[in-house]
C-alpha cells in the first residue's frame, strides 16, 4: 500500500534535526529487551500462527475494547460471538474516533512495521487491510517466534504465577529460537489473603510445591520452594500488581495466627490483613536478594471497577483505571526495612497515578547507595501512561530528580505480539525530548555524548541492569 505522502514516516514525532539524528544515528538500531510483559509462553513455544487481524490484534486487548466501548459499539462485536472479521470492521470504524489516543498512533506503527501498511485504518480501508493481513497472519513467516525476530527482540521476559510448571519455557530453553525468553515470578495471589478463592490457592500453591500448607511458615517454605524452581529455570525477575505498598507493624505470632483464621475459612480485618501482606511481601524481598533478582513493583492501579461486567467477563477486561493511594510513607518505610539489613536488591517502582511521579523519582534516590549503577529505578510511564505524554512527564520527574542516563528504558507490557513498536514510540519520544533542548540551547549540542545516553537508555542499561 502506499507510502508517499503518508502519516507514519521516518521522521514520525522527531520535531527538529537533532532528534532526527538521535534517532536514526543511536536508537533505531537498538535491539530490544522487553523486560516485562504477558505474552502467552505455549504461543512462543508452539510458534503460533494467528491466521487473522482479530485473533492476533483485537482479542485480550482491552485498550481497544475501551475505546469501541465508549464508541458505542455493542459488546457482541468486541468480546462476543460474532465473527473475527465482523470485530475487525468494529475496529476499523472506531480507529479514526480514537484520535489523540495513544491507540491511534499504535494502531499505524504497527500496521506500518509489521505489515508494510501506510494506509490509515478507516472503515473504507478496512476490508483491503484485513485481506492483506489475513493473508500475512497466515504464513508461517508471521508466525510467534519469527514477529519477534522482525523486531529485534532480543530478550521477551514473560510473567507466571508460582504455581505455574515452567514447560513453555523449558521446550523454549532446549529450542533453537534465537531470542531469549525468560519469566518473572508473580506471587500477588499468596500476598492478597482477603481476595475471594484465596484458601483454593494456597492448596494449588502446596501441591505444586509438594507440601502441605498450614502455617505462615510452611507458606514461606512453599514460596521459596517456587522461588527455587523459577531460578532452575532462568527466572532472575519478580514482580508485583499491587494497588500500595503496606508496610504495618507486627509479630510473627500475629501473622501465624492471622494466616491460620484465614485458612480457617474466616474473614479478616482490614488492618489484619496489612499485616499480613507487610510479613509476606518482607520475607520474599529477602529472598529475591538471595537469589540475586530484580523486583519490580507496579503500584496504583484500581481494578475491577464496574461489578456487573466484571461477573460477565472477568478480571483484565477494560474495567480498572488510575487509584489515588497513598504511596510514599510506606513505601518509604518497606525499602527501609529491607535496606537496614542490607537485604534490598535491584528494585524497579512503576506508578499508574501521575501524581506520584515526583515521589517515585525523588524516593528512588533515598536507596541508591552507590553499589549498583540505578539500583533502584524509577520504571518508565505503564499502562494509562505509556502513551507521549505520560512517558514524556515520567522522564521530566527523572531528569530533575535522579539521572536519566540510568534509566533502563521501556518494556511493553502487553499481551500482544504486535505491540512491540512501543519500544520505537518510546525512543522516538525520549530523542525528541533530548532534541527539543539541544535546539532551545538547554544542553549543548554533542550528538556523541547524548547519543551515547540516548542509546543506554534504549537498550545497553537494561542489558547491564538485567545482566542478559
Amino acid at each position: 500500500m502506499a507510502k508517499t505522502g503518508t502519516f507514519i514516516h521516518d521522521d514520525f514525532l522527531l520535531e527538529n534535526k537533532y532528534a532526527q539524528e538521535l534517532y536514526h544515528g543511536y536508537a533505531k538500531k537498538q535491539p530490544i529487551i522487553d523486560y516485562h510483559n504477558h505474552l502467552p509462553p505455549q504461543e512462543i513455544a508452539e510458534d503460533k500462527v494467528f491466521g487473522n487481524m482479530t485473533k492476533i490484534w483485537i482479542n485480550g486487548d482491552h485498550y481497544k475494547w475501551r475505546a469501541m466501548r465508549t464508541l458505542g459499539v455493542n459488546e457482541r462485536f468486541i468480546t462476543g460471538e460474532s465473527s473475527d472479521k465482523e470485530k475487525f470492521m468494529h475496529w476499523a470504524k472506531t480507529v479514526p474516533y480514537t484520535m489523540r489516543n495513544p491507540l491511534y498512533h499504535w494502531t499505524h506503527l504497527e500496521l506500518a512495521r509489521y505489515f508494510d501498511i501506510y494506509d490509515l485504518l478507516d472503515e473504507k480501508s478496512a476490508e483491503n487491510i484485513y485481506q492483506e493481513t489475513s493473508e500475512k497472519l497466515s504464513s508461517p513467516d508471521y508466525s510467534c517466534q519469527n514477529l519477534l525476530r522482525r523486531v529485534h527482540a532480543e530478550v521477551v521476559c514473560t510473567t507466571e504465577d508460582p504455581i505455574d510448571s515452567l514447560e513453555y519455557h523449558k521446550t523454549l530453553a532446549k529450542s533453537d529460537f534465537d531470542v531469549k525468553v525468560s519469566t518473572a515470578f508473580r506471587p500477588d495471589k499468596a500476598i492478597l489473603i482477603s481476595n475471594k478463592g484465596y484458601n483454593d490457592y494456597v492448596d494449588a500453591l502446596g501441591k505444586a510445591a509438594n507440601q502441605e500448607i498450614n502455617t505462615f511458615n510452611e507458606l514461606c517454605d512453599a514460596l521459596e520452594n517456587r522461588i527455587a524452581y523459577f531460578h532452575q529455570n532462568g527466572c532472575t525477575l519478580c514482580d508485583h500488581g499491587l494497588d500500595r505498598i503496606c508496610f504495618e507493624p507486627y509479630t510473627e505470632l500475629e501473622v501465624q495466627a492471622i494466616f491460620l483464621k484465614r485458612r480457617n475459612g474466616q474473614d479478616l480485618t482490614q488492618e489484619e490483613a496489612s499485616k499480613f501482606q507487610s510479613a509476606i511481601l518482607l520475607f520474599l524481598s529477602e529472598t529475591y536478594h538471595e537469589y540475586g533478582w530484580v523486583q519490580q513493583l507496579h503500584l496504583g492501579a484500581l481494578r475491577n471497577n464496574n461489578a456487573r461486567m466484571h461477573s460477565l467477563l472477568g478480571p483484565d477486561t477494560g474495567w480498572d483505571s488510575i487509584g489515588d493511594y497513598p504511596q510514599a510513607q510506606q513505601l518509604s518505610a518497606f525499602l527501609n526495612a529491607l535496606d537496614r539489613k542490607d537485604k534490598l536488591t535491584k528494585t524497579i517502582i512503576y506508578n499508574l497515578n501521575p501524581a506520584d511521579n515526583e515521589v517515585m523519582a525523588s524516593m528512588i534516590g533515598n536507596f541508591n547507595d552507590g553499589s549498583i549503577k540505578g539500583k533502584v529505578q524509577f520504571g518508565s510511564g505503564w499502562w494509562f501512561m505509556d502513551q507521549k505524554d505520560g512517558m514524556t512527564k515520567q522522564m521530566n520527574a527523572l531528569s530533575n530528580m535522579g539521572l536519566i542516563s540510568c534509566f533502563i528504558g521501556m518494556l511493553t507490557d502487553s499481551r500482544s505480539f504486535l505491540s512491540f513498536p512501543r519500544h520505537e514510540y518510546f525512543r522516538r519520544v525520549l530523542c525528541n525530548l533530548f532534541g527539543d533542548e539541544i535546539q532551545r540551547g538547554e544542553l549543548p549540542n554533542d550528538i556523541a555524548w547524548i547519543g551515547k545516553l540516548v542509546q543506554d537508555i534504549s537498550y545497553q542499561n537494561a542489558k547491564d541492569y538485567f545482566n542478559f
